[in-house]
Parts: C-alpha cells; sequence; structure tokens
C-alpha cells in the first residue's frame, strides 16, 4: 500500500556461474543471459508486474519492479485464468471454465475463489520471483549436471518509497556493467534496461518490453515513470562518471557527454 516499487536482487550459490566465462575451465555461460531476459519479459506480460529496470551480471540479478494493482483489478476471470495457464496447469474446473464447458453453480463459485487466488498471485512479487528463479535453476542444473540449490536462498526486496528513490537505484542497477568494470559506457551494456532503452530511442521509440517513461506532464490514467527520458539518460551518464573507491569502473571523463554520442 505505501509503494508499488521494488528493487529485487537475486544471487547464485556455491559460486555457481549465472553468466559470464568460468576462468578456471574456460566454458562460457553466456548464453543464460537470454534464458533470464526472455523469462524475464515473458513473466512480465502474464503479471500485473512491470520491469523499470534490470541488469543480469554474471552471478547475480537485479530488477526495478511496478505491482500494478489496478490493472488487475480490470481482468475478468477468464482472463486471470488464460494468463495463470500459461504458466501453470491450474485445476481440472479451471481449465474446463477456459475451454468454455458447462459448469455447475457449484463448480462456478470454485472457479471464481480460484480465479481470485490466482489474481492475487499474479501482482505477488514471490511469485513473480519463484516463477523466474525456479526454471532457471532447472535448466542450469541440467546443463551442470548437478543438482542442489541454484539460488542464494530468498531474494532481496527493497521497497521504493518515492520518485527520487526509484531514478536513483534504476541508474544504480543500469550502471551495474560500468561499475564492475565490463562496459564501458552505458549503451556497450548487454543485458541491462538502459541498453534497449537506448536502442529505442535512437529511433524515437520506447521498448514495450519496459515500463515507458512518460515525461513530467500529469497525464491521467497513464502508466508509466513520470520522468523525461532524456533526462534519465542523462542522470545514468553523469552518475556513472562518479569515481568511488569501491567501485570498479566508472565512464570516462573524455567520453561526450550521452545524448551528443547518441
Amino acid at each position: 500500500s505505501d509503494t508499488p516499487y521494488y528493487h529485487i536482487c537475486s544471487q547464485t550459490v556455491r559460486k555457481a556461474f549465472l553468466c559470464g566465462v568460468d576462468k578456471e575451465t574456460g566454458v562460457s555461460y553466456e548464453h543464460r543471459r537470454h534464458w533470464i531476459e526472455q523469462r524475464i519479459f515473458k513473466l512480465s506480460q502474464v503479471f500485473a508486474i512491470d520491469i523499470c529496470a534490470h541488469a543480469v551480471m554474471n552471478n547475480h540479478l537485479h530488477l526495478v519492479l511496478h505491482v500494478d494493482s489496478e490493472k488487475a483489478n480490470n481482468w475478468t476471470t477468464l482472463e486471470v485464468l488464460s494468463r495463470w495457464h500459461t504458466l501453470f496447469k491450474g485445476t481440472l474446473l479451471t481449465r474446463q471454465y477456459q475451454q468454455q464447458q458447462s459448469l455447475t453453480t457449484f463448480e462456478m463459485e470454485m472457479v471464481e475463489e480460484t480465479a481470485q487466488v490466482y489474481k492475487q498471485r499474479l501482482i505477488d512479487i514471490s511469485w513473480f520471483m519463484r516463477a523466474l528463479n525456479e526454471p532457471i535453476a532447472r535448466q542450469a542444473n541440467k546443463e551442470d549436471k548437478c543438482t542442489g540449490h541454484f539460488w542464494e536462498g530468498r531474494f532481496k526486496s527493497q521497497a521504493l518509497l518515492d520518485e527520487g528513490a526509484l531514478l536513483a537505484c534504476m541508474a544504480y542497477v543500469d550502471l551495474n556493467p560500468v561499475r564492475a568494470g565490463i562496459a564501458p559506457t552505458p549503451e556497450q551494456s548487454n543485458f541491462t534496461s538502459i541498453q534497449l532503452r537506448i536502442k529505442a530511442a535512437i529511433i524515437g521509440e520506447q521498448p514495450t518490453t519496459l515500463l515507458p517513461f512518460t515525461g513530467h506532464e500529469q497525464q491521467e490514467q497513464t502508466s508509466g515513470i513520470r520522468f523525461s527520458l532524456k533526462d534519465y539518460l542523462t542522470l545514468v551518464d553523469e552518475t556513472g562518471r562518479v569515481i568511488r573507491a569501491d567501485k570498479r569502473g566508472a565512464i570516462e571523463t573524455k567520453i561526450a557527454n550521452i545524448l551528443s554520442r547518441l
């Protein structure tokens, strides 16, 4: 009830590689970044949860999520079940309802009750992360020919209580590859939301997979981040130039500002 915005971080255990290249064996796990990014975007189409920012790193994953409860409240029973069934089996009755088979009054009541449970789960970050992490863990364990935990316990979640916190956290997430010394600039930071936003911005668009920036105007019933996209790109670029003792990388001062580069 306090805020719809949250910063999520999920880390691997046993020095497992989420992505990257194992320097000891030379084995590359880079293809797993595609698994994760595609799964994130698929889930955002099913859940009433939007992606504000993401960064897929070697052994951890950052997400900034927006929970859209109002969107879920407008779903019909059929839409709730259709969404749920794209990820989970549901029950015999919910599948029959979706297939438009005739049901008794009692069975209909059961379906409605179940749909309400599913609707609450579709705005639940815990269920979102469960639907993200479990399949990735199974896939990675199968590839590594091992069993056991892949993720480090429960994911970490931090509420972002105002616009300043949201923008600062999004910039932090988008700058992860730069700070880690993996990429020299935000536009070269692969598997991040900032790279997707930049690619779309160059052709005058915004990515359909991410929650859009709507500008400073207080437009009614517009779902999005009430901030200018150009201002956000500038914020990320200028923040990335700040040299920090606890971080490996920063954007070099000799590089032109981001709007000039683009």
